[in-house]
């Protein structure tokens, strides 16, 4: 069941645990920043947290970043991917890394500011993920008109009712994953998931967040062999999914 909520709810006081984790493909000018400002958005809160930046096998000084921040914030801790293994194996390595009760992930990127997350601890109460969409898509036209097809398709597929399937600013009952098998490594990771967790009942709350221009880096996603990679993985996903696999 998929709702859509955009009313404003008041952010919690104490409340469930929550794992807030990070994928990371050479993002060492960012990280750093997305950490801190993650810091200074949860620790008002009163509630237990630990940040998780997953570091998919980067080429430049992410690891270096990352262990540094780890070194330096008790919350903080590090998984390296030895080589680049893909975005989907970077969430599937967060979700299972994750110790709390609720589980949120954005990329590395900075695209999302991360002071939006605090009201979605209030939707969760009442579904048991809340996935997000971008309000103001921050992209070349080319790569949203990309992105609207896509969730169009997926959606016609396997049946969903998303507006925007891969904003990376999602949040999570750890129950989701419980019993869960995921085997998509590439840029299926959120569709398979959602898939799932439809398949298994779980309520879906959608809601809008902000989206801001990349300030250093390079986005990945739009690369062809992704996009062909993804369309190959869809077709394989939906028979595995059909069997139960």
């Amino acid at each position: 069941m998929t709702t859509d909520d955009s009313k404003e709810p008041e952010p919690s006081g104490t409340g469930p645990s929550v794992s807030v984790f990070f994928p990371c493909f050479n993002e060492q000018d960012n990280i750093r920043a997305l950490v801190e400002k993650t810091l200074k958005t949860l620790e008002p809160l009163n509630t237990d947290f630990e940040i998780v930046i997953v570091n998919d096998g980067s080429s430049d000084r992410t690891r270096e970043v990352a262990d540094a921040l780890a070194d330096t914030y008790e919350p903080v801790r590090v998984i390296h991917h030895d080589t680049n293994l893909g975005y989907g194996a970077a969430l599937q390595s967060g979700f299972r890394g994750a110790n709390k009760d609720l589980i949120f992930y954005t990329d590395g990127d900075g695209q999302f500011d991360i002071a939006e997350l605090p009201p979605l601890l209030d939707l969760i109460r009442d579904c048991d993920i809340v996935s997000c969409y971008r309000l103001n898509r921050q992209d070349p036209l080319i790569r949203k008109i990309n992105g609207w097809c896509w969730t169009r398709l997926v959606c016609l597929v396997f049946g969903l009712r998303l507006r925007d399937i891969d904003c990376a600013f999602k949040l999570y009952k750890r129950e989701v994953f419980e019993g869960m098998p995921l085997c998509s490594t590439g840029a299926l990771i959120d569709t398979e998931v959602m898939a799932r967790a439809t398949r298994k009942g779980c309520r879906i709350v959608q809601r809008g967040v902000h989206h801001y221009p990349r300030t250093a880096g390079m986005q990945t996603g739009a690369n062809l062999r992704v996009v062909l990679r993804a369309f190959v993985e869809l077709f394989h996903l939906r028979k595995r999914i059909l069997k139960g696999d």
